[in-house]
């Protein structure tokens, strides 16, 4: 595992990137009479981390749910690994993991898996190749110990790495994470980010990680800042404090929270003054 700590500049991705992951144009979302996301243009490459930081309820979820093609009413171009995001191409290239753990409570940890698994390679052809990815993903979220334990006698972060290692199943080449880390201790969390920067680095997976608390936004390669349905930059997170002239992405984000509600209550200036015509001139 990785000896990422917190604080230290994670390493760059390849210095010719491969293309996008994830490209968004004019992204937009419309609930109701409510627009959850308003025209967003971002991209997200391969082997790379981008963390999709904002407060509760500005879209990062509805943002998320709309990458792995769930999401209802959406406008704009969105591509996601060469295809148009929902394209039934990308099922087994691509893992989701939603805030709410999502296994059986009733199974073991071993038994959740190999149900997804037999779900994602059906048949007797792939049986073993399904038992070394089930392995496979109870170690990469180290789970070894309690694989034969169920996961309604987990704790809370426990089934969470559960739910992750389902994901995990098909070695994605994109992951979605929304908020992995909400409620775990500092430990659990140092041990996922650590596993996310292996699975960046080592297989050059793209991983697209929501969360609200701005310290984890120094553990990622690339930000999207969002506030509103709005993303208010996409940057490094040393670029966005050099820009904003701050120490921390958490000031950089009020500066740039602060910047955009400055230009929405700006009065309008003068109108344009019309070019004088010839008859005027006189």
């Amino acid at each position: 595992m990785m000896n990422y700590e917190p604080g230290a500049t994670p390493p760059e991705p390849p210095a010719h990137p491969p293309p996008p992951a994830i490209e968004a144009r004019g992204l937009t979302v419309v609930r109701g009479d409510r627009t959850v996301l308003r025209a967003l243009d971002f991209t997200v490459r391969p082997g790379s981390i981008t963390g999709l930081l904002g407060p509760s309820g500005c879209g990062k979820t509805t943002l998320m749910r709309t990458v792995v093609g769930t999401q209802a009413k959406v406008t704009g171009t969105l591509d996601v690994l060469g295809h148009p995001a929902g394209d039934p191409a990308l099922r087994p290239r691509i893992g989701y993991v939603t805030q709410a753990p999502s296994v059986y409570t009733d199974l073991t940890v071993r038994q959740n898996l190999d149900y997804f698994a037999a779900v994602l390679h059906p048949g007797r052809a792939h049986r073993d190749a399904r038992r070394a990815a089930v392995t496979r993903a109870i170690g990469d979220v180290d789970l070894t110990s309690h694989a034969d334990a169920l996961a309604g006698a987990l704790s809370g972060g426990q089934r969470s790495r559960v739910s992750l290692a389902v994901a995990l199943l098909g070695t994605p080449e994109l992951l979605v994470l929304d908020e992995p880390t909400v409620g775990l201790d500092p430990v659990l969390r140092r041990d996922l980010w650590n596993l996310f920067h292996r699975l960046a680095a080592e297989r050059g997976t793209a991983l697209l990680i929501s969360s609200h608390v701005m310290d984890e936004a120094e553990r990622c390669h690339r930000l999207l800042l969002m506030r509103d349905g709005l993303i208010l930059a996409e940057d490094t997170p040393d670029a966005l404090r050099h820009r904003t002239g701050t120490r921390t992405v958490e000031e950089a984000f009020l500066h740039l929270v602060d910047e955009h509600l400055t230009d929405e209550t700006a009065p309008p200036g003068p109108p344009p003054t019309p070019p004088l015509t010839q008859e005027a001139s006189r």
